[in-house]
């Protein structure tokens, strides 16, 4: 069957396109665009006054399984990602057990491949048990499929042993994603340290919480020669060092989650533990420095680290709720809304950010609406607005703080190795 994607504002960074025209879709396969034709057994969708993109891809995604699938699952996270406009998400290892070998790798692309719509890819953890004292196999977990290697969640603290896995790390020519969190300062903090915490009578973390390992992880990435990719940076000096060692010519690149740019400490409604999330909130300047960062391409990708939990898990004190939000529903929209329509970045920035630039550090053929390129697109309407509500998700987690936010920017379709997964 051909599809015809007709007179929609392609958007192709891999080729720096950025034209109205139509897409044509044959067996899996980007086959031509500017189609003049609809014999045959054709499907037609119209698209004008759309964005169509390459299928987005989530770098930072907690399925929760195996172990945990009480919270999310690969088959409902895997249409929550397709509703969201994503054609491959990446799964973090924090499951229970954690996906720490060969066969946690294995178990979870024979899941996806039997339960996902899209495309799920599992990055396999730095330590066993990520308890940061012995290093996982790191090149079985790689020939297995692990895209990367992560302790997300937490850091490596054993400077030494994350060097180690670092080097390793290089040698398979795959990214290190990294959650910089120098836990000895963190402590039991729940919310940004300022002034909105202490009224509150709640611990903080301190900015310096993050920049501390930022600037550490920066430093051993420098000396093994990995890629060093950061996860969900939330802070003004996080923005700069990224600056300065990429100056530097250091391996690096960086996410922001929409959350981090969207929300500031201000925002926060007392209680609310839908506003928890790790790292935390921060204050207007730092959100400032994060658009600035994504605006001047200092920072390439948007992810989500959605973070699904049970209704009861979040229903309690901000101090014993965890930390987490879901976000795959959500990141379109937040992006349009926050970053495009008020100019930050333009459309094309968007779909590098969302989809290109990921591909590229994840080393997949992804990313790109080129001709003979594998089929997955998304089609959004930028100027669609709705108000966001839990209860239309598809996710089973509905803890986050966007409820009765008005919107711009919506999931049409997503198409998936060429097959509809998603229609809005």
């Amino acid at each position: 069957m051909k599809t015809i994607i007709r007179g929609g504002r392609i958007l192709d960074p891999a080729n720096e396109i950025d034209t109205i025209a139509d897409l044509i879709i044959q067996d899996g396969k980007i086959v031509a665009s500017n189609a003049n034709n609809s014999d045959g057994n054709v499907k037609i969708i119209d698209a004008k006054g759309c964005f169509v993109m390459p299928g987005l891809i989530d770098m930072h995604v907690h399925l929760r399984d195996p172990g945990l699938t009480y919270k999310e699952d690969i088959e409902s996270g895997a249409k929550a990602a397709a509703k969201g406009g994503f054609t491959t998400i990446v799964a973090m290892p924090n499951t229970k057990p954690v996906i720490d070998n060969a066969a946690g790798i294995e178990y979870v692309a024979n899941q996806a491949k039997d339960k996902a719509i899209i495309n799920v890819l599992q990055v396999g953890a730095i330590t066993k048990g990520q308890a940061g004292d012995e290093l996982a196999d790191i090149e079985e977990m790689v020939g297995a499929g692990s895209p990367a290697i992560s302790e997300d969640g937490k850091s490596v603290m054993n400077a030494r042993l994350y060097r180690e896995a670092m080097k390793i790390a290089a040698k398979c020519d795959i990214p290190v994603l990294a959650h910089c969190e120098d836990i000895n300062m963190a402590l039991d903090g729940c919310v940004n340290d300022d002034a909105i915490a202490t009224k509150q009578g709640l611990k903080g973390i301190s900015n310096a919480v993050e920049d501390t390992i930022v600037a550490r992880d920066i430093i051993l990435a420098k000396e093994t020669g990995v890629h060093l990719h950061l996860c969900h940076c939330s802070t003004k000096d996080s923005v700069a060092m990224i600056d300065e060692a990429k100056k530097a010519g250091v391996r690096l690149s960086a996410e922001v989650c929409p959350h981090h740019f969207t929300l500031t400490t201000e925002d926060m409604v007392a209680n609310d533990t839908n506003y928890k999330m790790n790292p935390p909130l921060r204050t207007s300047t730092d959100v400032e420095a994060l658009k600035r960062g994504l605006a001047e391409d200092i920072i390439e990708v948007i992810s989500t680290d959605h973070a699904p939990h049970s209704v009861k898990e979040k229903n309690t004190s901000m101090e014993l709720a965890p930390f987490g939000i879901v976000g795959l529903e959500t990141c379109v929209a937040l992006t349009i809304s926050e970053l495009v329509r008020p100019e930050i970045i333009t459309p094309m920035q968007m779909a590098r950010k969302c989809s290109y630039n990921p591909a590229k550090v994840l080393k997949i053929d992804r990313g790109t609406l080129g001709v003979g390129a594998v089929a997955d697109v998304v089609i959004i309407d930028p100027e669609e607005e709705y108000v966001i509500a839990a209860k239309d998700f598809v996710s089973k987690g509905r803890n986050m703080p966007f409820e009765g936010r008005k919107v711009y920017g919506k999931v049409m379709y997503t198409i998936c190795d060429g097959n509809i997964v998603y229609e809005g």
